[in-house]
């Protein structure tokens, strides 16, 4: 990997007085999609923060493209071209799909037909206000005003809550495509595990609110004993066939 556009190191983030995440280490290169994985509880959500400037950070950095951003508020960041879609998607019920590709973040201007590119669908929709929308489609718009926004890294809070797998699947393609075709980093928390896997480079697994060396996403995606073990505690972990893991869709 060349110099990674994302890097984070000993970083230790929580609430108030309580440390969520303790001494993470994660690189995210250009073009690279990156899964970060583990159970409920573990810490994801709070990392992801963390880097946005959401979340206090007490100790530890994170840098993009060799710049400290540790000390810089949410809106300094987002400035230095992240693109943060939380796991309530921050879209205005009351604007419509257009108004929402039209002005970013304090006036910033957006482009609306890279979203139209990655969702053909938006189009048929634009006058449509985003709370009458169906979950995919709020989905795609919340993405869509990320990539309009033409990110340099682009970070991303369980894409499926409360979707259809086959949704899911139709979804995370377009972060691959996108991230193959504009050299966009992409750090990513999902919860269907295997379809992560299936559109990631590499993959960080976090349990207690402490993180795990890089491992390949191939890897992952042939021996998932691994995984089974960041969720399951080290519980022994005893194959399926092709058909189960595809019946059982995300590891919980």
């Amino acid at each position: 990997m060349t110099e990674p556009v994302l890097r984070i190191k000993g970083l230790t983030a929580g609430y108030g007085s309580s440390d969520v995440v303790r001494d993470v280490h994660l690189e995210v290169g250009r073009g690279e999609v990156v899964a970060l994985l583990g159970p409920n509880g573990a810490g994801k959500t709070t990392t992801l923060r963390a880097l946005s400037g959401l979340v206090k950070v007490s100790a530890g950095s994170v840098s993009m493209n060799g710049q400290d951003l540790t000390g810089l508020t949410p809106a300094a960041r987002a400035r230095r071209a992240i693109a943060h879609v939380p796991e309530d998607r921050g879209l205005f019920r009351g604007l419509t799909v257009a108004e929402h590709l039209r002005l970013g973040p304090r006036g910033e201007r957006l482009d609306p037909d890279m979203a139209y590119r990655y969702f053909p669908a938006l189009p048929a929709i634009a006058d449509r206000r985003a709370g009458v929308l169906s979950g995919g489609e709020q989905q795609m718009l919340a993405v869509g005003r990320a990539l309009a926004r033409r990110p340099s890294l682009l970070v991303l809070d369980e894409l499926s809550l409360g979707l259809a797998p086959v949704i899911v699947e139709q979804l995370l393609p377009v972060i691959r495509n996108y991230a193959d075709e504009s050299g966009c980093a992409v750090l990513m928390v999902e919860q269907h595990v295997h379809l992560a896997l299936g559109i990631s480079d590499r993959a960080y697994l976090m349990a207690h609110g402490a993180g795990s060396d890089s491992h390949d996403a191939a890897v992952l995606r042939r021996d998932r004993s691994v995984i089974q073990a960041s969720y399951l505690g080290g519980q022994e972990w005893t194959p399926t066939t092709d058909r189960e893991e595809e019946r059982d869709g995300e590891l919980q």
